[in-house]
């Protein structure tokens, strides 16, 4: 269970470091336009490249979690990607955070130590 755990916990953090680079990355986009100008301009857009890359390592993960655990505790434990959003939000974006999100990560959290009770 150890293993489930930290690996599941290792693909949550990609995941969600993958989405703070994807909210970099649009930052950074010029206004869209069907273009081919535009198109290669996202090719110097870096956060583009790394959130590509860590969504791609985090699909990795995601399929080894999927081939040796059961899915009814595999997919739950995803929603610990949402924990990690929300600290980002609030540490690397300065977002104020109301108590209604906290309690809701209390309860993510809650749920998430119920799943991988033995």
């Amino acid at each position: 269970m150890l293993r489930f755990v930290v690996i599941s916990l290792v693909q949550s953090a990609l995941l969600a470091l993958g989405q703070v680079f994807a909210k970099l990355a649009a930052a950074r986009m010029d206004a869209f336009s069907w273009t081919w100008a535009w198109f290669a301009g996202q090719l110097r857009n870096y956060y583009l490249a790394g959130a590509g890359a860590l969504l791609i390592a985090a699909t990795v993960c995601w399929f080894y979690i999927l081939r040796h655990f059961p899915f009814s505790i595999a997919y739950p434990m995803t929603s610990v990607a949402y924990v990690f959003g929300m600290l980002a939000a609030v540490i690397l974006f300065k977002e104020p955070v109301p108590l209604q999100r906290w309690i809701g990560v209390f309860l993510i959290i809650s749920g998430v130590c119920l799943l991988v009770k033995p």
